[in-house]
């Protein structure tokens, strides 16, 4: 009888002992993916609900929240996303629609936020609520846009003369990294992608990912998805170079010329012409070629810069990386919503290497293989105002639980150092330059703007079929308020820069520092 009654001790511990490893492992080991598993009754509420904090601008100004559409614990759909503000910052919100799956709730600050958005456990603050934990709560984001700047960016780009009006705009504070406006067309209003009925939003969904009749997306932001030739705005990253990395060429004396010969190649760069017949002769120091925008000048420097150097700088810049900023994918078809920028690495434009030694000429002045979105040449001018530290771009301004604490406040950080505060301050005067007796000089931008820009023509296609027009800069030049970078690709042939995205920017910082 004792050895029987030892035996089914035994057993007993072994069972208990099973329990005792079966409840570590879901406490633990599996508690995390039980927690977020779709099967989760819990879940199953929370996605019913679809009940999430606000997300506000930076003046309080309602962005999206959500509304009750059904009474409390019956089964229907319970709560519906709302975007006051429709599609002006659609593109930065994003949406959410916990109802219809095939919309769901993971682009932009939507999707980025969600953990604090979506309804989440109360941290316990009592032995009270120890004993009785408090109800799961939502969390409201407040951003660091002014509407009143993104209202100003889009009624621009919708007013742009001619049939062809894609383009984006994007403004930060360039000692922050802020983004106070971003504004991209195409874009699109979030309302029926709220729908809880799934034809509806889902039609919605589809619509929004076709291409529109300019090859743009309104699902993505122009300004971060879609990289794009930056022509000679890219000119600021090969003068940083030359006063950052080799300042022995800041006075190197081009002479005047129209056209300078591409070695490896039977092709010349002719300034502001395809033909020496038609070319404007220049030269000088970088002094006077930056202002003046000498194609041929800098397609030389960047010769005599090398692979190495031009590569180097650009890396600097961040080019090739995707800039952290705090939007998630539009959807997972498409990749992420911010794309890097594009920039020749340095075995690729070395000898044996594609483009090879003629894409250190080319890229010196923004063409061929150099491709950059709308955010990087922001962050690029933002870096030359912010005495060559590139911070990180950023959306958050602070999360608020819902008793109205403050739980996150967003804390700026550099993101790249871009080039020393010396080689910074070098390249400021011959920004204004651009503006006081350069390309940008016929923009008329007030003196008391005191605004420092480049501007950019990038020829697309072999033959040039279309024009990206741009123009990047900051103000005021002594103590810069924000770095802005306006483009407006797919425009007819003999467009500038000056001439289509210089108004924007003039308009745009008048109306920023006004």
């Amino acid at each position: 009888m004792g050895r029987r009654i030892r035996w089914l001790s035994v057993v007993f511990i072994l069972c208990f002992g099973l329990v005792i490893v079966q409840l570590a492992n879901i406490q633990f080991r599996r508690a995390s993916a039980l927690a977020h598993s779709p099967s989760n009754p819990v879940n199953s509420v929370v996605n019913l609900d679809n009940q999430r904090g606000e997300i506000l601008a930076a003046d309080g100004t309602v962005l999206a929240q959500s509304v009750r559409v059904a009474p409390s614990g019956s089964n229907r759909f319970q709560f519906m996303r709302e975007y006051p503000t429709k599609s002006l910052f659609a593109q930065i919100v994003g949406f959410c629609n916990d109802a219809v799956p095939a919309v769901g709730c993971d682009t932009g600050v939507e999707g980025f936020y969600g953990a604090q958005l979506g309804l989440h456990k109360q941290s316990v603050q009592t032995l009270s609520q120890l004993l009785n934990p408090p109800p799961p709560t939502v969390d409201d984001i407040t951003l660091t846009v002014n509407p009143t700047y993104q209202q100003d960016a889009m009624n621009q780009l919708e007013s742009l003369p001619g049939p062809n009006k894609d383009g984006a705009i994007v403004i930060l504070n360039p000692h922050t990294g802020a983004v106070l406006a971003m504004a991209s067309l195409p874009t699109y209003d979030p309302t029926p992608l709220t729908s809880p009925d799934a034809k509806t939003a889902t039609a919605a969904a589809n619509l929004i990912n076709q291409p529109d009749p300019e090859g743009y997306r309104p699902v993505l932001p122009l300004a971060t998805f879609y990289p794009i030739q930056p022509g000679s705005t890219a000119k600021v990253i090969t003068t940083a170079a030359i006063y950052n990395l080799d300042p022995s060429l800041a006075t190197y004396n081009y002479p005047i010329s129209l056209c300078q010969a591409i070695p490896q190649t039977n092709k010349s760069i002719c300034n502001d012409a395809d033909t020496a017949a038609l070319a404007t002769p220049c030269g000088g120091t970088i002094v006077q070629m930056l202002p003046a925008s000498c194609d041929p000048g800098y397609a030389e420097l960047g010769l005599m810069l090398g692979a190495d150097n031009l590569a180097n700088e650009a890396g600097l810049f961040g080019m090739n990386e995707r800039p952290p900023l705090d939007i998630a994918p539009e959807n997972n078809t498409v990749g992420h919503a911010v794309q890097p920028s594009q920039y020749p690495t340095a075995a690729a434009m070395s000898s044996g290497g594609n483009p090879g030694v003629p894409g250190q000429a080319y890229s010196a002045f923004g063409q061929q293989d150099v491709e950059i979105t709308a955010l990087q040449n922001a962050m690029i001018a933002g870096a030359v105002a912010n005495g060559g530290a590139e911070m990180t771009p950023h959306f958050l301004a602070k999360v608020t639980d819902s008793q109205g604490k403050v739980v996150q406040t967003y804390q700026p950080s550099i993101w790249k150092q871009a080039m020393s505060p010396t080689a910074a301050a070098q390249i400021i005067p011959l920004m204004q330059a651009v503006v006081t007796g350069g390309t940008a000089s016929g923009d008329n931008f007030p003196a008391s703007l005191d605004a420092a820009v480049k501007t950019g023509t990038a020829q697309v296609g072999t033959p040039t079929t279309s024009i990206a027009d741009w123009m990047i800069g900051f103000a005021p030049a002594n103590n810069p308020k924000s770095a802005v970078a306006v483009v407006v690709p797919q425009q007819g042939l003999g467009t500038y820069g000056a001439t289509v995205a210089g108004p924007i920017m003039r308009q745009i910082m008048i109306d920023v520092l006004g």
